[in-house]
């Protein structure tokens, strides 16, 4: 019996947290996609954005599916071990297992192709660098606005390199490259001599870089969270088991 309550004491608290979790997702998704001057709608809204990257703009809908899922599994988490209903804790049991195996999968996926984010990213290549010779240095451009951000953040120039931007607006206007495309990012002008003699990396490399980077940390938090899921599923089963001998 101290064990049962021990257990549903557990199921309460960790579900309390993921309904809490689910509860501030949802706000997020819904306030980026009520607000319109969120980063996401600010993609959204880009002139000639690439397939892919205009697709940036739906994560708010992506924010509000996962919050609600989180909402369902907290809420049946902590009812079904409340109330002690075997029919919430079954339905929290199998909500749990179809995205554990889900990750599974998908870990899975990664583990056999594991260049895949290179691929993906290989494959908005021509698109991204055709949006920057069309539309970086227009006026009042959003996608000028983003990729300064985006450039200044990663320290790295254009999609794969300074040339990525010859024929855009920017160069035909003034002359001159991105700041960020010279190693000396506050230098007034910087020339197409001194983005060459720089040789500012690309920001499909710097991606690359911070991705392999912290791979690493992304496996361990997603092995944590796999070890939380079993954990739930174990403890959800004693007690859908303890109630029916109850019962």
């Amino acid at each position: 019996m101290c064990c049962t309550g021990l257990l549903k004491t557990m199921m309460f608290i960790f579900n309390g947290v993921i309904f809490l979790a689910g509860a501030a997702v949802l706000a997020l998704g819904i306030w980026v996609k009520v607000d319109s001057g969120s980063l996401m709608a600010f993609v959204g809204s880009i002139e000639g954005a690439p397939a892919g990257l205009d697709q940036l703009a739906n994560v708010s809908y992506v924010l509000i599916g996962v919050g609600a899922v989180l909402l369902v599994i907290g809420f049946l988490g902590c009812c079904g071990a409340v109330k002690e209903s075997r029919c919430m804790l079954l339905t929290f049991f199998s909500i749990v297992l179809i995205i554990f195996i889900i990750e599974v999968a998908g870990a899975i996926v990664l583990f056999v192709f594991p260049d895949l984010a290179v691929t993906l990213l290989r494959g908005l290549e021509e698109e991204v660098r055709k949006d920057l010779s069309e539309n970086y240095g227009k006026e009042d451009s959003q996608v000028t606005e983003l990729w300064d951000t985006t450039m200044e953040q990663f320290k790295c120039c254009g999609f794969m390199n300074y040339t990525d931007f010859e024929d855009s607006p920017f160069v035909s206007n003034s002359s001159a490259y991105p700041p960020t495309c010279c190693e000396n990012p506050t230098s007034e002008v910087c020339s197409l001599g001194a983005a060459t003699n720089s040789e500012i990396p690309g920001c499909f490399y710097k991606l690359v870089e911070f991705i392999e980077d912290n791979s690493v940390i992304v496996a361990g938090v997603a092995l944590g969270i796999a070890a939380l899921e079993i954990a739930a599923m174990v403890v959800s089963m004693i007690l859908y088991k303890d109630i029916g001998r109850k019962a």
